[in-house]
């Protein structure tokens, strides 16, 4: 995070340190390369133009004290602005009353289950008895992950599997949560777009009914300039109380950050890396389960065709970029420093490109592509003959080992089932 932020600004202060005086055009200079910078951290244009403004009125109406420069003033000036828009003090959350409760809110995929989870595992460390409450009825398998994920920290998850009323749920966490002295409730809702108004009053009347003393909105780093539009549209309809930063690490600028506080007025309470159960939510939503079993299946049995490639290819990009996917992962962004991913990239775009050149029949049957369906199937896909051929020697070596790999499973399979039988005569 503001990786790239700070080598701008870095190039910035250095020809800010050579001022020998500060008057109004050399410093306009000279915060010009700062305003750039923020703009390019994808910090918002208000908010950039604010703290400019801001920066030049200090400089201009400070005494400059004899045994600093000028140029290392306004840097000092610079600092303090930062540090006041990111925002100077620990905001902790303010929970009163037993039970307490937490709304968690925010855009689909900006990581609330997970969020939910570790700000449970923080409250239990402080001596709370938090209960997650799993509040999310659209989003297929979204309790049962939030189920996993309480299992995996130790902590209660209120699951009430089939209802579709939020409100009903919520109430029905509330009598457990006082029934099992659970003093802290934090609902993990369903993600949604600023836009579904429908789902957003949802939300208010969920508020209105359990009168949280913490809203926090969850946001993607990597939302950048959107993020005041998120922000400003979950503060006006439930008037958040902070918010929650997550995957920092897969966003190097810091933009959202910067411009969280100074739209909302309202501090970022925590800030969070990112993590593989948002990455499994983000599937959850791309890849039908059915069609997964299906493909299992046929990887088992060794009938895994260039069609069924072709298919997983397809599944992937509903993902995003690899890149998107891999800053999904604790360390991703530092992972991804120095690897080619653009390059792989292209060759899956290569690879579905040759496939969708093939005819069915050949996708389903490749021992018939003879020397001249290949050179058609290259040309037709922009390729050449022999970066086809490679791209059909390799997914021949991957059916070869799909098929020992389902023979081996057979065995111990076999085996397992004799080793049982044992066990029970014992």
């Amino acid at each position: 995070m503001f990786d790239s932020l700070s080598g701008k600004l870095q190039n910035a202060f250095r020809n800010l340190r050579g001022l020998g005086k500060i008057s109004e055009s050399n410093a306009s200079e000279a915060l010009r390369e700062v305003r750039l910078a923020l703009l390019e951290a994808d910090v918002n244009f208000k908010v950039a133009r604010d703290f400019i403004e801001r920066v030049k009125v200090k400089a201009l109406g400070q005494e400059v004290v004899q045994s600093i420069q000028p140029g290392q003033q306004i840097i000092k000036i610079i600092h303090d602005e930062l540090v006041e828009l990111l925002g100077s003090a620990n905001a902790g959350l303010q929970l009163s009353g037993n039970p307490s409760c937490v709304l968690m809110v925010g855009l689909h995929g900006s990581g609330k289950t997970t969020s939910s989870g570790k700000l449970g595992r923080l409250l239990h460390k402080q001596g709370r008895t938090p209960l997650l409450v799993a509040a999310d009825v659209y989003r297929p398998a979204a309790m049962e992950q939030l189920e996993t994920l309480g299992k995996q920290l130790d902590l209660p998850v209120y699951v009430h599997q089939g209802e579709t009323d939020v409100l009903k749920i919520a109430r029905e966490a509330l009598a457990f949560a006082k029934a099992n002295n659970r003093n802290t409730l934090i609902f993990d809702t369903a993600g949604r777009l600023q836009i579904d108004e429908p789902l957003v009053q949802e939300l208010v009347r969920l508020r209105d009914l359990i009168k949280p003393q913490e809203t926090l909105l969850v946001l993607d780093a990597a939302t950048g300039q959107e993020a005041v539009n998120v922000a400003m549209h979950f503060d006006q309809a439930l008037n958040i109380t902070g918010s929650i930063l997550t995957k920092l690490d897969g966003d190097a600028r810091g933009g959202a950050a910067l411009s969280l506080r100074s739209v909302t007025g309202k501090p970022i309470k925590f800030a969070g890396m990112g993590d593989v159960v948002s990455l499994v939510e983000k599937a959850a939503e791309a890849v039908d389960l059915d069609d997964a079993k299906r493909m299992e299946e046929k990887m088992r049995k060794g009938q895994f065709s260039l069609e069924d490639f072709l298919e997983q290819l397809r599944q992937m990009k509903k993902l995003g970029s690899l890149e998107s996917i891999v800053g999904m992962l604790p360390g991703g962004a530092e992972a991804l420093k120095g690897a080619d991913l653009g390059k792989q990239e292209k060759e899956f775009s290569h690879m579905e490109a040759m496939i969708c050149g093939m005819t069915g029949q050949e996708r389903r049957n490749p021992h018939i592509l003879n020397a001249r369906r290949r050179l058609r199937i290259a040309k037709g896909s922009g390729v050449s003959v022999t970066e086809l051929n490679t791209m059909l020697n390799k997914f021949a070596g991957m059916q070869q080992m799909m098929k020992k790999m389902g023979k081996f499973q057979k065995m111990m399979a076999r085996m397992g089932g004799g080793a049982a039988g044992l066990t029970r005569r014992r």
